[in-house]
């Protein structure tokens, strides 16, 4: 018969902690340093959505290339309220992103405002790994976390006339010192409402196993993974339902340059930027650049029979 002799350092299984806590440790430390700092900034950083992380991966959506390291993403960035460089995440971490309130607005039923933390609570996250394509040439691989942004707008409940849905970043020029630029803050742009509800179309609450970081977007920002970069407006305070179709940012200070559509495709060059290859932030390496950034299985069937419109740049 064989006996068990329980070693010093052993502990009963009922007594391990379990895998989800652990896989959490990092959002748990996180808090507990803050809380030791003490005082209401510390406790205010506290993301009480972190319990919510990491989410179940979708494999519906793959990549061919590694993942982007979080500190190269987090670290080259273009978020002009903060400044027009790359290395903005210092200075977005002024951003306080509680309270967060997001407004629905225009041709819905019913025009509402809705807590950030009470969004993210009607929805079923889940991670998607996406690329990302800078009009500027540069490209990235992030493991997002959020929901389909055809749920944001089920949620809504446009009228039939909305044809078209626009973003609204946040306007604090306090903090966003690069708002007291003579650009036409607050940053802003759109999609059709088609674009807006194809399966790609996503809601960023997260990144990288937690609540997505400042410099991001967060709390909540776009991403669009078949357009140029430019229209995946971050830190969202609105959505606004149009039968209008929306001016962005950029074609607003540069409407020679830059159109609504932004469609990524090799062979439309911007003015100034050549569009046809890519480079890889994180490894360097230069690759072809590909239709719909390689999206085309999903997308291509938006723009059937608008051959006409300048759907790229």
């Amino acid at each position: 018969m064989h006996i068990g002799r329980r070693k010093g350092w052993e502990i009963p299984e009922r007594l391990a902690t379990p895998e989800s806590l652990w896989l959490n440790r990092r959002q748990i430390l996180a808090a507990g340093a803050a809380l030791t700092l003490g005082g209401t900034a510390a406790r205010a950083d506290i993301d009480p959505t972190a319990s919510l992380y990491p989410a179940p991966r979708n494999s519906r959506y793959t990549v061919d290339r590694g993942i982007t390291p979080e500190a190269i993403n987090s670290n080259h960035n273009n978020f002009f309220e903060f400044g027009f460089y790359k290395q903005i995440g210092h200075a977005a971490e002024a951003l306080a992103i509680r309270p967060w309130d997001v407004g629905i607005a225009g041709l819905v039923e019913k025009e509402f405002t809705i807590a950030f933390d009470d969004l993210i609570r009607k929805m079923q996250i889940e991670e998607r790994l996406y690329r990302h394509r800078c009009v500027e040439g540069w490209a990235m691989t992030v493991p997002w976390t959020g929901f389909p942004l055809a749920a944001l707008v089920a949620l809504a409940r446009p009228a039939g006339s909305a044809r078209y849905v626009r973003f609204e970043s946040f306007y604090d020029p306090q903090i966003a010192t690069a708002q007291n630029s003579f650009y036409p803050w607050p940053y802003s742009d759109g999609v059709t409402l088609a674009e807006a509800t194809n399966e790609l179309a996503f809601v960023v609450t997260g990144a990288y196993g937690r609540p997505v970081a400042k410099p991001m977007g967060a709390p909540l920002r776009i991403h669009l993974p078949w357009k140029y970069g430019f229209k995946s407006v971050k830190s969202i305070v609105k959505f606004t339902f149009t039968d209008e179709r929306p001016v962005g940012f950029y074609q607003r200070i540069a409407p020679a340059a830059y159109g609504f559509w932004a469609n990524v495709n090799p062979d439309s060059p911007h003015p100034r930027l050549d569009q046809s290859t890519e480079r890889d932030i994180a490894t360097g390496e230069i690759v072809r650049t590909r239709l719909f950034n390689g999206y085309a299985e999903f997308v291509g069937g938006l723009y059937a029979g608008q051959e006409g419109e300048a759907l790229y740049l």
